[in-house]
Order: structure tokens, then sequence, then C-alpha cells
């Protein structure tokens, strides 16, 4: 069994250290698996270039990436944490997989959804399965939730569980990620974000909240509330999400 939590935040937009001391108030030390929000050290919204170019991160020198490495550390847990990313001169919706040793693997937004497509390069790399020995995490972020053939590739490619930092404002994902679920047998582990986020010319977008993790049989878990940043948790056993046999004729994959 691992326990496996996700931390919903409200991310105050730019404010990056502010930012990651709230999650290191929120953070829990007893879970072996934590899942933070998509772009949860900058906030979501950007109105252009300049604000990329600022709060974005070379994850060679990044204090976000240290930050959350020490808490990794100080707690004896693999963090996955959506962060602005810059490489080579392209800007990137990223997720981050971090260790205590520090960073193991980064995996690209690859379906950007509304105005990110403004700012952001899209990842060219199939979907992320990162092996930790006693399990397989999948990441994707966000608008992939949508796409079923995202969470497929990680499932095909041995995720036990599918880990999901997001932004989500349309009111399906929730729901659409019991049916990956039910499609792939795996669990799934999606960090929402709460709150408003209005800039300047912008349009106020709204986010869902409703962080969740589910079973591999399609089951809510846990879920957290609309609006409130909190802490959600579930044990669960990833071994049960390698029986991909719907009975003794049929194979889900």
């Amino acid at each position: 069994m691992i326990k496996v939590a996700v931390i919903q935040t409200n991310p105050i937009f730019g404010r990056i250290e502010k930012n990651l001391n709230n999650i290191k108030k929120l953070f829990l030390n007893s879970a072996d698996l934590v899942v933070l929000p998509e772009l949860c050290t900058t906030g979501y919204q950007f109105k252009n270039m300049d604000e990329i170019e600022k709060y974005s991160e070379d994850f060679t020198n990044s204090f976000s990436v240290d930050f959350l490495t020490f808490l990794a550390q100080e707690n004896n847990t693999i963090i996955v944490a959506g962060i602005a990313e810059k490489s080579n001169g392209k800007y990137y919706n990223s997720a981050v997989v971090i260790s205590p040793n520090g960073l193991l693997k980064t995996y690209r937004k690859i379906n950007l959804f509304y105005r990110e497509n403004i700012y952001f390069s899209s990842g060219k790399n199939e979907p992320l399965v990162v092996d930790l020995g006693a399990y397989k995490i999948g990441v994707m972020i966000c608008f992939d939730w949508i796409f079923p053939e995202v969470a497929r590739s990680l499932a095909k490619n041995g995720a036990d569980i599918i880990t999901h930092p997001a932004n989500l404002v349309l009111p399906f994902c929730q729901d659409a990620m019991l049916t990956r679920s039910i499609e792939n047998r795996v669990f799934t582990a999606t960090a929402n974000r709460i709150g408003n986020e209005a800039r300047d010319g912008i349009d106020d977008l709204k986010f869902t909240g409703k962080s969740q993790i589910t079973s591999h049989k399609g089951e809510r878990l846990t879920s957290a509330s609309l609006d409130s940043e909190e802490v959600i948790i579930a044990n669960i056993d990833p071994r049960k999400a390698r029986d991909k046999n719907i009975n003794k004729f049929n194979k889900l994959l």
C-alpha cells in the first residue's frame, strides 16, 4: 500500500516564494506521493511574454525545484508539481517529478488550453511514465484529460497511478477522470486549484476545485471542496492496477 496526498491550493499570481511557503504549510509528512496543481508556483493567467520570461524557471537552476526537493527530503516523499519552465529560448507548461535526491523527470504539457497557446510551446515527447520501484506513475497536465489517448498511452506504458496537476475551469473533468480510470484500470490523482484569477484585459477565470483521487475501478476514493485550500489522502494498492483482465475472455488493453 502507498499513501497518496493531493494538495489543493489558491496561488497568488507571480508570488512564487509566497506560494511555495503556503504549499509547505499544507504539506503532509506522512504521504509517499504528493501531487500539486498545475502552475502552482506562479498562478495561471500570464498577460504577456515579459511575464512568461520573468516567472518561468530553468530547471537546472530553479528556486522552485530546489524548494520542492528540500520538502521531498524533509518528508521522504515523491512530489509531482506543475511549474512554468524555460529551456533553450522556449517556454513550457511543465510538471516536475521530484524525489529526495532531486529532479527525476519533467513532462511538458502536450495539449495546451486556450491562451496557453500564445505563450507556451507544446511538449513533443509522449506522455511520461516514471518507475519508482514499487510502483509507476504517469504524468499528464490539466487539458490532457480530454484526450483519451493520453491516459491510454500512460496505461500501456505501465502507469499504476496517473498524476494530474491541473487548473480546471471546464466542469466536466472530475467526472471524466472516473471514466479514464475505468478505461485503463488505473488510479488517478487530480490536483486542482481554487479561486478566481482576474487580470487586466483577460477573462476572469474561476477554477473548479474538487481535487480527487480515483480507484482503478472508477470509484471516487476521496475529493476536496469547491473553494477551500486543503489536503486529501487515499491509501492505494498499485498492484491492483496491473490486472487488465475484465474477465477471463476480455483483456482491457
